[in-house]
């Protein structure tokens, strides 16, 4: 780990399958996840489950910082800390801030192998925070989110795709940190980071507000981890946007997001979805056929709300997998146990021998590669996991929101077949069965959308911003308690 240690047992960072970095066995106990800080840090910058009743780790650690005297210029100068920023609203964003500080830490790390001990990147000191951490009320980010996953899933949609998304848009303020978060104004005071880089439209309205508040000088870099823009990042205070595509980056520029502040970089995956595993050393890993079509279902989730019409629709098409004896159905059930028990069984009711059920999943990038085509729910951080490790996707549900765009992007791009209902699920099974070659078509589109190492691009980009700091650009520093704006036509119809 190099001048990094691994600190504060956390939550699963990969909730659908499992750790997807740890080379283990097939199935274990879901291991603690845990953050990047330096070993000489007395910041605690731990990634905390939000919303416990009693302060977390993470918190506490926080509050260490600020009861202490704070760091000196000369000190942060000499160790840049550069926080990469997340809320614990499910696992994506999570999931992209990890990986976007592993490739921060590789990039010190490679700089000291070099002999370059005295770079910037061998210096920089890695943070991961969770902003949630820091509000005036800390609540359960996970818990809200479900909230949005029944009911109310069309007016979550409304209010995603049409909320500052037109001609009137939102370029950022201090409202955030003066309302809920002025604690992370005095964190910034305090720590005086060198960059700050967000995978989450909270985390970076805040960190611009503080940015403001504190006047000081250090770029933020946004990092959607979707394939559409949603209209809360803060447009005209983000020194520059990381997005997935061309697509969305023509969905910027009519924003006034200038194109010297747009980078395509991809969606940051953990860099073990990009390892070239051998599909026969994997299926044997796994205990699966070598002669069948082999189909991975993430059915396991942090969050098991989201994935009732999943698993329910699964559960419809069990009954029929007699008649698809060359395939070979995986059902990861992650690690909710009780529904690892009722899918088995199931299996074992129907007597299905062509169905096999695991609970978590340590190597899933593996598993990944074990498989000809992957059933999923149309999460970014999941379906850019799919793009990096070559799985062909089923995408499975009713979409709203951000997954409505993915699935569209992906579907429109020939990379992945949509699937709304148990019928029509059923349906793309039994047409794969029948023609294998279009999971290969959809292995070729998906190349459009590939980009396994974005991560890697976004920490140069970071390290390239803070050695041109200060901008020239005074209207990107300036202060505003609420920045609305008047955009140029939309590129794309919502």
């Amino acid at each position: 780990m190099g001048k990094y240690a691994m600190m504060v047992p956390m939550d699963n960072r990969n909730a659908h399958s499992g750790s997807a970095a740890d080379p283990a066995a097939p199935a274990a106990p879901q291991p603690p996840e845990t953050t990047l800080v330096p070993a000489s840090s007395t910041a605690g910058t731990a990634l905390a489950s939000a919303g416990s009743p009693a302060p977390s780790e993470a918190i506490a650690a926080i509050d260490a910082v600020l009861a202490g005297p704070g760091r000196t210029a000369e000190e942060a100068a000499e160790h840049p800390p550069v926080l990469v920023m997340h809320a614990s609203v499910g696992s994506g964003h999570r999931s992209a801030a990890y990986a976007i500080a592993e490739a921060l830490e590789n990039a010190g790390s490679q700089a000291r192998e070099e002999g370059r001990a005295d770079s910037l990147e061998a210096r920089a000191e890695v943070q991961v925070l969770d902003i949630l951490d820091f509000g005036r009320i800390v609540f359960d980010g996970d818990h809200t989110a479900s909230m949005f996953t029944g009911w109310t899933r069309p007016f979550y949609d409304l209010t995603w795709r049409y909320t500052l998304t037109g001609r009137l848009l939102w370029g950022g303020g201090t409202i955030w940190a003066r309302i809920m978060y002025p604690k992370f104004v005095e964190y910034v005071r305090r720590v005086r980071p060198a960059a700050i880089v967000c995978t989450h439209i909270t985390a970076a309205n805040v960190a611009v507000s503080a940015r403001m508040l504190t006047g000081a000088h250090f770029p933020i870099l946004c990092v959607p981890t979707d394939y559409e823009a949603e209209g809360l990042w803060p447009h005209l205070h983000t020194d520059l946007f990381c997005v997935a595509n061309e697509y969305m980056a023509e969905t910027l520029r009519p924003r006034r997001v200038p194109d010297e502040r747009i980078l395509i970089t991809g969606i940051p995956a953990s860099p073990a979805f990009s390892v070239a595993y051998d599909k026969a050393e994997a299926r044997a890993a796994f205990g699966l056929p070598a002669d069948k079509q082999v189909v991975l279902a993430l059915a396991g989730a942090k969050l098991p709300r989201p994935y009732v019409h999943f698993r329910e629709a699964l559960d419809e098409i069990l009954p029929f997998m007699h008649r698809l004896p060359g395939m070979e159905l995986v059902i990861v059930s992650g690690a909710d146990e009780g529904y690892e028990t009722r899918v088995r069984r199931e299996v074992a009711d129907y007597g299905l021998t062509n169905v096999k059920v695991l609970g978590y999943v340590n190597n899933m990038a593996e598993l990944m590669e074990a498989a000809d085509v992957v059933i999923c729910k149309p999460g970014g951080l999941t379906v850019t996991e799919c793009l990096c490790a070559h799985a062909p996707m089923i995408l499975l549900g009713r979409a709203y929101g951000q997954e409505k765009a993915n699935v569209r992007m992906l579907t429109a791009a020939g990379a992945a077949m949509a699937a709304t209902t148990p019928r029509e699920l059923l349906s793309t099974l039994q047409h794969i069965n029948r023609h294998p070659a279009s999971t290969e078509a959809m292995l070729i589109n998906a190349s459009l959308l590939r980009r396994p190492h974005a991560a890697d691009d976004i920490a140069k980009a970071t390290f390239a911003l803070i050695r041109r700091e200060p901008p020239r650009d005074a209207k990107l520093r300036a202060k505003h308690f609420l920045h609305f704006y008047w955009g140029r036509k939309p590129a794309h119809t919502r």
